[in-house]
């Protein structure tokens, strides 16, 4: 049966997406179970805890949720014996949860809390107190028996007076603790510190230039990750004066953008053997012997990927691939045993086939993407035309895509609909220079790296280039108008909770990415008038193609005003536009309603569009 491009019959409805989406947040070894995170999409978002004795641990209304540098992260643990310890959405208190009981509170109200870490016994986690003047953050030690419930005093601080802070690790003889911080002049990927306190007050701060997840290798030695070459490697120092050395370097990232906490990229075994994650726009996990030799694993697992936890010779990993849906595997690193845990299923090549990574030429260097091609067993390819194609713009902007496969993916591929992921100039994932192409940049770089893709594709004969619409949510939804002002390139845009005003957006921004446009744009005042000028609201009248803009009521990061501002703007030009206001959402679309209705608009949308 051959249709036309854009109206083949798919079996990936909207609520199929919606439910084949949930995130997975991080997996633990606890006793002979193994827990893993996962939200909800059903009962609004709400995030669990399961158990691969197939119960659930943490049970409704109770959500493991942070909100600890707006992002969150780290939102929950457990201890072999099997308390769970959690942050609570609604309150962000940190709660315990023993078997047979209810959860109950182990801090005062008030501060939010994140990054938690169970270490000999002792709870860890990054503290937030928004209601300071400045925002006070700590790193603090949390008494499991409940005593600190409603008295602060008996939380111990272990640190305070950074701007930000994360990775707490307790030394093995829990007599000195190392941490990450970093200023709220920098972004972490850009300059982050590694200090290690002990007990007597005394301080150490070592040398390093975006330091990542420290992890102790001894009494006297800590494994971390950090960037001095330009690509963030595991290093190891000795605390006596010695300078770290970089541990089985590669070209590749064991690391990316601290944008969450509890994120881990690496685990070591009792043997002193490292299973670490590599990225050079896909991951590879490999497995680093003690003589600094590495090999590759044959995992599943080839996109964000997660090292959540080590017991003996297993490996917890938590990420998504690109013939896999997400999932939790259980690695046996002596047998090579792979297991899977939760969700994970393949993937069917004849509806989804893996991404093609691409990569083409741009104004500022190669631009990296992967392309998706329309898949449908049941339809024959049209002889004549191209197909139509949706670019894909992630947020951040310092975030990057795998080429993973997925649902969400194949809602448009299975369709006719081709689908072009893109890490623009400032994507992490390909080094720091690929990553720092976008300082100074941004409205520039970004939007002229995805013109390039797009072209690209459209050159190589793989899309019909009247017919290539563009995507993106937060940062993403900002490039995506900005490249409608641009024109000429796409033929429609969809942003998700965009930015659109950048002055707006300083004025209303959380603390955490305060002097992150400064970077991306220019210091203020004295780059006032380029702020404008980048603005897609300031030149609203240029764009000249449809748009569809979405965006959550409750969104703290790029709050309603900003997409209204460009709804506004577009009316009063006539430009051809929707605007859908959803309740109860915030950054990032977390209910299966919304997520529903936002692909069924989106779908008849680019049909309208495509013709």
């Amino acid at each position: 049966m051959s249709m036309p491009f854009g109206s083949w019959p798919s079996p990936f409805s909207a609520a199929s997406v919606a439910a084949s989406s949930p995130r997975i947040d991080g997996a633990r070894f606890v006793g002979d179970e193994i827990w893993w995170g996962e939200s909800v999409p059903s009962e609004g978002g709400r995030v669990t805890v399961r158990s691969s004795e197939a119960r659930e641990v943490l049970p409704a209304p109770w959500s493991a949720r942070s909100r600890v540098h707006e992002y969150g992260g780290g939102a929950w643990t457990a201890s072999p014996a099997g308390s769970l310890f959690f942050v609570n959405a609604s309150d962000q208190r940190v709660y315990r949860l023993d078997d047979g009981a209810e959860p109950r509170p182990l801090t005062p109200a008030g501060p939010a809390h994140g990054g938690l870490r169970l270490q000999s016994g002792r709870l860890f986690a990054v503290r937030e107190d928004l209601t300071a003047d400045p925002h006070l953050r700590a790193i603090v030690d949390i008494p499991i028996d409940g005593s600190a419930a409603d008295d602060v005093e008996r939380v111990g601080t272990v640190v305070e007076g950074s701007d930000f802070y994360a990775h707490p690790a307790l030394s093995p003889a829990g007599d000195r603790i190392a941490w990450v911080q970093w200023s709220g002049d920098r972004m972490p990927w850009d300059s982050a510190r590694l200090h290690v306190r002990g007990v007597d007050g005394a301080e150490l701060v070592l040398p390093t230039r975006a330091a990542l997840q420290p992890e102790w290798a001894g009494v006297d030695e800590l494994v971390f990750a950090d960037d001095p070459s330009g690509r963030w490697n595991l290093h190891r120092v000795a605390l006596d004066g010695s300078t770290p050395e970089p541990i089985a370097p590669a070209d590749a990232d064991t690391g990316y953008g601290l944008w969450v906490l509890g994120n881990r990229w690496y685990g070591l075994l009792d043997d002193g053997r490292i299973v670490a994650v590599r990225t050079n726009g896909r991951d590879e996990v490999v497995l680093i012997d003690r003589d600094g030799s590495a090999r590759a694993l044959a995992v599943p697992c080839d996109g964000h990927v997660s090292v959540d936890d080590v017991s003996g010779s297993r490996v917890l990993l938590s990420g998504n691939g690109s013939t896999v849906a997400p999932g939790v595997w259980c690695v046996d690193l002596d047998t090579g045993a792979v297991s899977t845990v939760a969700g994970g299923a393949p993937s069917d090549a004849a509806w989804m086939p893996p991404a093609r990574a691409l990569v083409v030429d741009g104004m500022h260097g190669p631009v990296h993407a992967f392309a998706y091609a329309p898949a449908n067993p049941d339809v024959s390819t049209p002889a004549v035309g191209r197909p139509p194609y949706l670019v894909l713009v992630h947020g951040g902007p310092t975030a990057h895509v795998t080429g993973a496969a997925s649902a969400a993916i194949a809602f448009y591929t299975s369709r006719g609909i081709g689908v072009l992921d893109v890490n623009y100039g400032g994507s992490t994932g390909y080094g720091r220079a690929y990553r720092e192409r976008l300082l100074g940049q941004w409205g520039v770089v970004d939007v002229d790296d995805v013109i390039a893709a797009a072209r690209g594709l459209a050159d190589a004969g793989l899309a019909d280039p009247a017919r290539i619409a563009i995507r993106g949510g937060s940062a993403g939804g900002w490039t995506v108008l900005s490249a409608l002002v641009r024109g000429g390139a796409f033929a429609a845009g969809i942003s998700r909770y965009g930015v659109t005003d950048l002055r707006g957006l300083v004025e209303h921004s959380h603390d955490f990415e305060a002097s992150y446009i400064e970077g991306l744009v220019g210091p203020l005042p004295a780059s006032d008038a380029l702020y404008v000028e980048r603005s897609p609201l300031t030149h609203a009248d240029r764009i000249d193609v449809p748009v569809l803009l979405l965006q959550g009521e409750d969104d703290r990061v790029v709050p309603p005003a900003q997409s209204e501002a460009i709804r506004d703007a577009l009316a009063a030009h006539g430009v051809d536009h929707e605007y859908v206001l959803y309740t109860g959402e915030g950054h990032g679309f977390r209910r299966a309603e919304t997520i529903v209705d936002a692909l069924e608009r989106e779908i008849a949308f680019l049909r309208r569009v495509f013709g």
